[in-house]
């Protein structure tokens, strides 16, 4: 017995008859799902802002913007309060320079042996224990920098204190060095191969190539992974709170305890502020500096991003 074609044909279309109108359905699903997960984000988003301006905008009413951005002095739980939010910006720079002292440099050139020098082998073992180090608590580094760093330090400086801002800057160096030598490492490794044999074309070397060349291309994303460093240094809590000390200082001597906005935010947030006084109500205008801050730095990221970012076929 003999099966024509046109056989086939009916037993095929017969076997298989995809619903359309049910694929149709399930497709349209998936997309409110998915719009449903996306406005989530940025409505939780706009209600963090929105919270912020709100409560922000209470604090003002009692306290001047001009005391808030000239006093001396950080004392919003005395009895005679000083509202001087430099005290805790200079604290928080203080520990972000220290901290980008120690990761930049090591960051960077942790990418640049992962990307261009490290075997296959090589890589695959060291980027996971880079990124092991990124997964421990920001609590385990705090106690680090306060019980082995600090002491460390003290034997070869005798004028640190306990509580201080140099330990507590280079821990939160060492916490922030994974997340730019990745970064950064994904940029570099993304540079085409083409560049780096037309530089060896030229008689260039492999140090000439990777500081010339591959450095050069790469330098949008590494800038970007620098700046996210950067904000996460700015708006660390546990290591500060735990390893530099809770004493509002203004300047820049980092061998005494100094306060970051974030230590306030957590010092204040105890529980033992009333909800709705002026000292809770500071909560508020320092996350507000704080967000200010970090989104001025988010958006120069973007814009340099953007505007330095090399684009190959």
């Amino acid at each position: 017995m003999t099966t024509t074609p046109s056989s086939f044909e009916s037993s095929d279309s017969e076997m298989f008859r995809p619903n359309r109108q049910l694929n149709k359905r399930v497709e349209m699903v998936v997309k409110i799902v998915f719009a449903i997960f996306a406005f989530v984000s940025v409505a939780t988003t706009i209600g963090i802002v929105l919270t912020l301006i709100f409560e922000t905008v209470g604090f003002f009413q009692e306290v001047s913007l001009w005391k808030f951005l000239t006093d001396t002095a950080w004392t919003p739980l005395f009895a005679n309060p000083q509202f001087g939010i430099f005290v805790l910006i200079s604290a928080t720079f203080l520990t972000s320079v220290i901290a980008l002292m120690v990761a930049l440099p090591l960051g960077l050139l942790a990418a640049i042996y992962l990307s261009e020098y490290a075997s296959s082998g090589i890589r695959r073992l060291l980027k996971p224990a880079l990124e092991i180090l990124a997964g421990v608590p920001t609590v385990v580094f705090g106690y680090f920098a306060l019980m082995v760093v600090s002491p460390f330090l003290g034997k070869f400086i005798p004028e640190l204190q306990g509580f201080n801002a140099l330990s507590a800057g280079i821990v939160l160096g060492i916490a922030i060095i994974p997340m730019i030598a990745s970064l950064s490492e994904d940029a570099i490794y993304a540079v085409p191969n083409s560049l780096r044999q037309g530089a060896y074309a030229l008689g260039a070397t492999k140090r000439e190539t990777i500081i010339g060349v591959v450095i050069p291309a790469a330098l949008s994303g590494i800038v970007a992974s620098f700046v996210l460093a950067v904000s996460r240094a700015v708006g660390e809590t546990m290591i500060v709170s735990i390893a530099a000390g809770q004493n509002p200082t203004l300047g820049l001597n980092p061998l005494v305890p100094v306060m970051t906005m974030t230590a306030y935010i957590v010092q204040v947030s105890m529980g033992d502020t009333p909800a709705g006084s002026l000292a809770y109500k500071t909560i508020f205008s320092v996350g507000m500096t704080l967000f200010l801050l970090t989104l001025a730095l988010n958006i120069f990221s973007f814009w340099f991003v953007r505007r330095f970012r090399e684009k190959y076929d």
